[in-house]
C-alpha cells in the first residue's frame, strides 16, 4: 500500500515536471513580435579575455535585431561583476555600440547580478522614463520565470524575445528553471 502511494507520488511529480518543462520551452520559444518601449537584456558570462560568451553574444544580437527593426526605443543591459573580472553591463554596452546602437539609447545596469535584481532595476528604469512596456531578451528557458518575476513586482506589460542559440547545456538549464520558477 505505502509502496503504491510513493509510486503514484513519483509518477505525479514526473508528470508535473514534464508538463511544466514543455510549457517553459514552448513559452520561451514563442517570440512576441510586438513593439515595446524598452528591451532588457539579461547578462551572462564575459570570458576572462573580455570576449562575450556565445550565449551572451546571442542575446545581444537579438537585442540589436529588435532595435534595428524599430520594436524598441532603448536597450537596457543588465548584469553584475563576474568572477572573470568584468562588469557585464559595461561589456554588453560596448558590444551594442560597436554594432551601431547609439550610446544614448543604451542604459547600463551593473547591479543586476540575479534575475530578480535585473527585473526590479528594469522596472525602476521603465518607471523613471514613463515607459509602460518591456521586452525581455534572454534564453528561451529563462523567459517564463522572468515574466513571472515582472508580474510579481506589478509590471504586467512584458513580452519576450529569445535568440536562436541552443547548446547541450540547455537540458540542465530547463531542469534548473523548473525548480527556480517555484522559489
Amino acid at each position: 500500500m505505502v509502496k503504491n502511494i510513493f509510486k503514484y507520488i513519483f509518477i505525479l511529480g514526473a508528470a508535473w515536471f514534464l508538463i511544466h518543462s514543455v510549457y517553459i520551452i514552448t513559452d520561451g520559444l514563442t517570440n512576441t513580435r510586438r513593439n515595446a518601449e524598452l528591451a532588457v537584456v539579461f547578462g551572462n558570462t564575459v570570458n576572462k579575455d573580455g570576449t562575450l560568451s556565445p550565449r551572451l553574444k546571442a542575446r545581444l544580437d537579438k537585442a540589436i535585431e529588435i532595435y534595428q527593426d524599430h520594436q524598441v526605443k532603448k536597450v537596457l543591459v543588465s548584469g553584475g561583476f563576474g568572477k572573470e573580472g568584468y562588469w557585464e553591463g559595461n561589456e554588453m554596452k560596448k558590444y551594442l555600440i560597436e554594432n551601431r546602437i547609439p550610446s544614448e539609447n543604451i542604459i547600463t545596469d551593473n547591479h543586476g547580478d540575479t534575475t530578480e535584481k535585473t527585473v526590479i532595476n528594469s522596472i525602476k528604469t521603465a518607471d523613471s522614463l514613463s515607459y509602460k512596456s518591456i521586452v525581455s531578451v534572454s534564453q528561451y528557458y529563462h523567459q517564463t520565470r522572468i515574466k513571472k518575476l515582472f508580474k510579481r513586482h506589478h509590471f504586467n506589460n512584458v513580452t519576450s524575445s529569445s535568440p536562436s542559440y541552443f547548446e547541450a547545456r540547455d537540458a540542465y538549464s530547463v531542469f534548473r528553471e523548473f525548480f527556480a520558477y517555484y522559489l
